[in-house]
């Protein structure tokens, strides 16, 4: 019946090729959707960009419209992208702080503790909840709320489940939050069933599959990422040898639809990878196993990070292991044709060697490929800045040409015309200092357009107190346009100077003020400077 339940839901839900429940079909599947994977992120993208647009074009002043944009900007970045959703949470803080609207404030930091706890940042998602006044909630975001602390608690149980002590505590403590959560969802609503599913895992009842998440398979019309979420959990309960087939079936369905829903924060391909290794296939193992790495790398998720990286080299040694026995395999069945026996301890000392020998210049390729691919993506960002530069300076250039070949024109009229007191009127029409504030004003915006996260990240550097952040109308102010330049190799004192129209003396100063009120030392700090990411060229290839 457990199997027959799993085949209905396949084919109920987009998987008309599926009438048996055999996983290689299911895997195969999921390897034909990673290859569509840019697909359905350059869709993604293109929604984030409208959106992008749309707030573009909100005025400044209507921050009712900047704040409902920069919340559906979150929603898609929230399971996508840490970085970018943390930004919008932040512009979110900020509209609701201008507007003293404190309900906003609260709903905002629920979804900043949202992509903290994504993130595996606990401490810093509890300081956030700490700081919301649920009596000031709606029903619909105090729900959020008690969701959001049942997962924070039961994600830290998971960490902690080594622990005796702590584990036992973080878990009750996050049934009590699923219990609140319940109480404010619709009857049979999606909510509900979900949370008493989840109920079931954390109180230990797991003895059969869970009715709650059978039902909203069966017969709920779900989203690619609700369907990829209950399909994960459900695979939870399928233990034993027994169900093996139905617990890859289920977490291959997760890490499909979380492919069709670009959603980067996600367990099912792990724990299939996982599932895989131990079942023997060590090449899909290894496959998966990278993907959720990418995964957890894109979106930022530190703890699943780290726990990828504890199993990745145990199953590329294994695969390596596995692809290097086969090699070795033939290796003998055909040495063991040419040669007689009383060579074969003599070619197999020698073949264990040379192996050996292999091995090591193997690992010495595969080291020189990643500082290849490293200068690589260096030289593609230096090529873009230049790129970009070039372009910027050429239309600049081109603009002056014009104005000067428009004075030499007027010049050459008066002159021929004998007016040589309207030449001094000629010259006085040439606004130095509104100039050099174009061309800074140009470089400024040519700047961010390439490094958009060099204010942020500059200030990261910096005490919050000490923080230097542009005015209204500026775009980058004296300080930050010093540290620009020299992002972009221009880091001699004279050269800055000059091109800043500041004495030498004067940047000196500029720049040892800075250093000294940053978090780092001085060294450090110059090197963070140049590590300030331009933006991501290969992804956006």
């Amino acid at each position: 019946m457990k199997r027959l339940a799993i085949t209905f839901l396949m084919l109920t839900f987009g998987f008309p090729v599926l009438a048996s429940t055999k996983s290689d079909s299911l895997l195969t599947t999921l390897k034909n959707e990673l290859t569509k994977q840019k697909i359905y992120e350059g869709q993604k993208k293109e929604r984030i960009e409208k959106l992008k647009s749309q707030l573009s074009g909100t005025p400044k002043s209507d921050l009712n419209d900047q704040y409902n944009i920069c919340s559906k900007l979150f929603e898609e970045y929230k399971s996508f992208q840490f970085d970018s959703a943390y930004i919008y949470t932040q512009k979110l803080l900020n509209i609701s702080q201008l507007t003293k609207n404190t309900t906003r404030q609260n709903e905002t930091r629920i979804k900043l503790a949202f992509i903290l706890v994504s993130s595996g940042m606990f401490k810093e998602s509890f300081d956030c909840l700490s700081h919301i006044n649920t009596h000031l909630l709606a029903d619909s975001s105090r729900f959020e709320y008690y969701s959001l602390q049942a997962r924070a608690y039961s994600d830290l149980a998971d960490y902690n489940n080594d622990n005796k002590y702590y584990a036992p505590d973080d878990n009750a403590t996050s049934i009590k939050y699923i219990d609140s959560a319940i109480a404010l969802c619709k009857p049979n609503s999606f909510e509900m069933l979900m949370h008493k599913g989840d109920r079931q895992i954390r109180t230990g009842q797991m003895q059969v599959p869970s009715p709650y998440y059978l039902t909203l398979l069966n017969h709920y019309n779900l989203t690619d990422h609700q369907r990829a979420r209950v399909a994960t959990v459900l695979s939870f309960f399928y233990t034993g040898s027994a169900h093996a087939e139905d617990r890859i079936n289920l977490l291959a369905l997760g890490a499909i639809n979380d492919i069709r829903s670009s959603t980067k924060e996600t367990l099912a391909i792990f724990k299939l990878s996982e599932e895989l290794y131990h079942q023997g296939d060590v090449k899909d193992a290894y496959l998966f196993m990278q993907q959720a790495m990418n995964d957890a790398q894109y979106y930022g998720a530190r703890l699943r990070q780290i726990k990828i990286g504890a199993v990745l080299p145990i199953v590329a040694a294994q695969e390596i292991i596995v692809a290097q026995n086969q090699k070795n395999r033939f290796l003998v069945y055909l040495l063991s044709i040419a040669v007689v026996a009383i060579l074969i301890t003599l070619i197999t000392f020698i073949i264990f060697n040379r192996l050996k020998i292999l091995r090591a210049r193997e690992k010495i390729i595969e080291e020189t490929n990643v500082q290849l691919a490293k200068t690589n993506i260096k030289l593609i960002e230096d090529a873009h800045i230049k790129e970009e530069y070039i372009g910027y300076f050429f239309n600049v250039i081109s603009g002056y040409i014009l104005k000067l070949e428009k004075i030499k024109r007027n010049v050459e009229r008066k002159v021929s015309t004998k007016n040589y007191d309207d030449l001094l009127l000629t010259t006085n029409d040439i606004n130095i200092k509104k100039e050099r504030e174009t061309l800074f004003n140009t470089f400024d915006r040519v700047f961010l357009k390439i490094f958009p996260n060099f204010i942020p990240a500059f200030n990261a550097l910096l005490k919050k107190e000490d923080q230097i952040w542009p005015k209204d109308n500026e775009v980058l102010n004296t300080d930050l346009r010093i540290f620009a330049l020299m992002r972009l190799g221009i880091d001699d004192n004279e050269t800055v100077a000059n091109i800043l129209e500041y004495s030498v003396n004067t940047i000196y100063v500029y720049k040892m003020r800075i250093k000294a009120k940053a978090i780092i030392p001085g060294d450090h700090f110059d090197l963070s400077i140049m590590a300030i990411e331009a933006v991501d060229i290969t992804n956006k290839a």
